[in-house]
């Protein structure tokens, strides 16, 4: 199972904007996009993720469903990704099976080493900065927490920096041994960043990690 180094997260006031921002992203050569839709109604989100799915499959675009993993499944998406106050993993994984990609968010190395026993295929560790569209309570995580973190956790789960990152971070942020990046907001500003993300990243398919549970765990 291939883990891009890039996942955009999805912005926009209303559902429509999501959608228009998902676009714009598949557009400019986004290899993963999460739809991240929050205090809305289930079946909006199942209906916008109906949408994304039609505009990811016809870029070939990896689609991740924030929370939802039901709908991951009722639309075909390729994962969810779970936050530390969604859904059980395992549970997850249990109606998933083994062909959808999990992804669970960790505040710390205790969280990282729950979610690998849990069978994720990757970890969003954060946050690095503070931002304005997630309601975090967590402290921010320095890049020596990071290292630390990398280092301690001794295995070859993809762990995706998460939290305000902008452009100037990734070099930085890649030396602590961090696998890859999720942007939001500095990519919903200016798509054409993607661009410059992947070069920074390297992030061609064949430098992607091939994450197998079975051989990793």
């Amino acid at each position: 199972m291939i883990i891009p180094k890039l996942h955009y997260i999805s912005q926009g006031k209303t559902p429509e904007e999501h959608l228009e921002n998902i676009q714009k992203a598949c557009t400019s050569g986004a290899e993963l996009v999460q739809l991240r839709l929050k205090n809305v109604k289930k079946s909006v989100v199942l209906k916008t993720a109906e949408k994304a799915r039609e505009i990811t499959a016809h870029f070939q675009t990896r689609l991740i469903i924030n929370d939802h993993y039901q709908i991951a499944k009722d639309v075909k998406a390729d994962g969810v990704h779970l936050g530390k106050t969604d859904a059980d993993p395992a549970v997850a994984r249990k109606f998933l099976g083994d062909y959808y990609i999990i992804g669970g968010t960790a505040n710390t190395l205790d969280d990282c080493l729950a979610l690998v026993k849990k069978g994720v295929n990757y970890i969003g560790l954060g946050p690095f900065r503070f931002t304005t569209t997630k309601e975090n309570l967590s402290p921010i995580i320095p890049l020596i927490g990071y290292q630390s973190i990398v280092e301690e956790l001794k295995s070859d789960m993809p762990i995706i920096a998460i939290g305000g990152i902008t452009i100037e971070d990734v070099p930085k942020v890649l030396k602590t041994g961090v696998y890859g990046i999720a942007a939001s907001g500095e990519i919903t500003k200016d798509f054409n960043k993607i661009n410059a993300f992947h070069k920074l990243l390297k992030a061609s398919s064949t430098n992607e990690q091939l994450w197998n549970r079975e051989t990793n765990f």
